[in-house]
């Protein structure tokens, strides 16, 4: 082999490297933001608990909420009517309603976030309609709660401790209905 030659194999074994590793880099990529989100708050992130916090403090903090739909979702989806004004480490629950005018099930997931996105760090949800898929049936109608607090931590913090209101949004968007009853009613069995 002609040393042109080997330095066309190399220049051509390098680039398929690059690229092996960018497609792996674009697969990981999501997962691995998702992942940076939830540990840092990033974008407005909220975590997760299991339970409600140990400490309450005397300080209160609004809780705003906002819901909204995909542009191609069918459903109605309103957030409670009012905010909440709770005490940092209270365990607060609120119920959005979601409503289907449609002659057929649909089923849905919702996204969310929180603003400012510095608070989503110290916001945790403890129980959440958006932890599972929806589904509803023709015309039915639905109080989903959630559960959730502010992490008393939030007052430690430079960037957050001046924070007065948080506003918890959602937005549903249609997914595919799963291979069981809902798709038989849907009349897409087989």
């Amino acid at each position: 082999m002609s040393d042109r030659t080997q330095t066309h194999a190399r220049t051509v074994v390098k680039l398929l490297s690059v690229v092996t590793v960018m497609a792996g880099l674009g697969f990981a990529s999501v997962p691995l933001y998702d992942l940076f989100c939830r540990v840092t708050g990033y974008g407005g992130t909220t975590s997760t608990a299991e339970a409600g916090s140990d400490v309450v403090l005397d300080q209160t903090i609004r809780v705003r909420f906002d819901a909204s739909t995909e542009a191609d979702m069918p459903w109605e989806f309103r957030p409670p009517d009012a905010p909440m004004e709770i005490r940092i480490g209270e365990t607060g629950m609120a119920f959005y309603t979601a409503y289907n005018p449609t002659d057929r099930p649909v089923a849905g997931t919702a996204s969310y976030n929180v603003t400012p996105f510095s608070a989503g760090l110290y916001f945790s949800k403890i129980d959440c309609f958006c932890f599972t898929q929806q589904i509803l049936g023709p015309g039915e109608r639905v109080e989903m709660p959630v559960t959730f607090y502010v992490d008393p931590e939030i007052v430690e913090d430079a960037d957050t401790r001046s924070i007065p209101a948080i506003t918890l949004s959602y937005t549903f968007y249609e997914t595919d209905l799963p291979d069981d009853e809902y798709a038989a009613l849907d009349g897409d069995s087989e």
